[in-house]
């Protein structure tokens, strides 16, 4: 109600209704003055109320505690997986040159990646001269045959004239030793033309066992001698290893007919192998050995190549994680575990083998820690969480 509505100042009003008017608008601030004080204190009692009863909780000094998510990992048998580098190689490589004198080569008959016999021509050398001298010593063979031949009849003469008297018992021996003569001239025109050929064979330049041709280092019209060093190089049987370099604790763990998964470098494709050999010795100088792995061929594996290996060397008791928890950085793996104290701390870890279940870590938790499942980029070591314990399903 307004209370000075229809109230005027005129000469109508009387004194004594002006002094109720004057005392109806005191009461009307009155009113008004004590309202806004009780809103007031109504408002600054709420905002104390609130602040008062906020969880301790959820404060640390002004900042809020994040709650994460925690995992206790446990402990699990897993493959020991041990991870290696090395070159691929031919398991067993056959350097072929020039077996014979050499010559001219006149043919190359294969190319890098063909397969190849055993005994096959992989190149031919020039041999006129040498079919020139077979043909001599076959001629010189023939001589000797028509010389044995006289020699023996002249021989079967003088054993029937012996018989008549005619000649002596001597000249019959003298025919005789004629006729040995030669036959043995016959034997020796035969071996001189035998050794000719076998010399000229040996002038085509052929596979010693059956294998994959890698390289080519001879080219028609070249000359070739024994010198001339390795002309083909052929893996036996197409068989492939990789020369896998490892240190001296690993090594020790290395055993004949481990199994291996090769991966090339460039490619995705994994291979799969078995040790066959453990080198006896560690270079000195780098601390390391070498476990021979061999491969099946495959035109994907190259040797000379570089390529990774992951070497199962037996069964491991190992934690498990998922791997949102395992974090990374340039010093490495590493997981953020929560204390007793409800504290993050940073923990170094060496990760092993990714699998269906999880990541396995080969050392730096014993499995029994409270480690933080995920959201770790965004924590901080000696920041205070609040932990929760995630389901046992990983």
């Amino acid at each position: 109600m307004n209370f000075e509505s229809g109230f005027t100042h005129d000469a109508d009003v009387s004194p004594h209704d002006e002094g109720r008017l004057a005392a109806a608008r005191v009461r009307r601030r009155r009113t008004m003055i004590i309202g806004g004080v009780v809103a007031v204190a109504i408002l600054l009692a709420a905002y104390f109320m609130f602040k008062s009863t906020k969880p301790a909780a959820l404060t640390d000094g002004a900042k809020p505690v994040p709650t994460v998510t925690v995992v206790i990992p446990g402990r699990g048998t897993v493959d020991a997986v041990i991870s290696a580098t090395g070159n691929l190689a031919a398991r067993r490589e056959m350097p072929v040159g020039v077996a014979g004198e050499g010559g001219m080569v006149t043919q190359v008959l294969v190319e890098p990646g063909q397969w190849v016999n055993a005994g096959q021509v992989l190149a031919t050398v020039d041999r006129r001269v040498q079919t020139q001298q077979g043909n001599s010593l076959a001629a010189s063979v023939a001589v000797a045959q028509a010389d044995a031949r006289i020699a023996q009849s002249n021989l079967e003469r003088s054993l029937q004239l012996v018989s008549r008297g005619f000649i002596s018992k001597a000249d019959v021996d003298s025919k005789s030793a004629i006729r040995d003569a030669a036959r043995a001239r016959v034997d020796v025109a035969r071996a001189q033309l035998g050794q000719a050929q076998a010399s000229t064979a040996r002038l085509d330049i052929r596979a010693p066992a059956a294998g994959l041709v890698l390289t080519r280092s001879v080219e028609p019209g070249q000359v070739v001698g024994a010198g001339s060093g390795v002309l083909f190089r052929v893996a036996k049987g197409g068989e492939l290893e990789l020369l896998a370099r490892l240190g001296e604790s690993d090594l020790a763990r290395m055993r004949v007919g481990q199994r291996a998964t090769v991966t090339p470098v460039g490619s995705a494709q994994n291979f799969l192998g078995q040790i066959w050999q453990v080198s006896p010795v560690i270079d000195p100088q780098s601390r390391q050995g070498v476990a021979r792995i061999a491969l099946s061929y495959n035109p994907a594996l190259r040797p000379g190549g570089f390529a990774a290996a992951r070497i199962i060397s037996g069964a491991a008791d190992v934690p498990e994680l998922p791997e949102s928890a395992v974090q990374s950085d340039t010093k490495g793996n590493y997981v953020y575990i929560v204390g007793a104290d409800k504290k993050v701390a940073r923990r170094d870890v060496k990760v092993g083998d990714v699998g269906d279940t999880g990541v396995s870590i080969l050392s730096g938790l014993a499995g029994t820690e409270q480690v933080v499942l995920s959201a770790g980029g965004f924590l901080n070591a000696g920041e205070s969480v609040l932990p929760v314990r995630a389901s046992a399903s990983k």
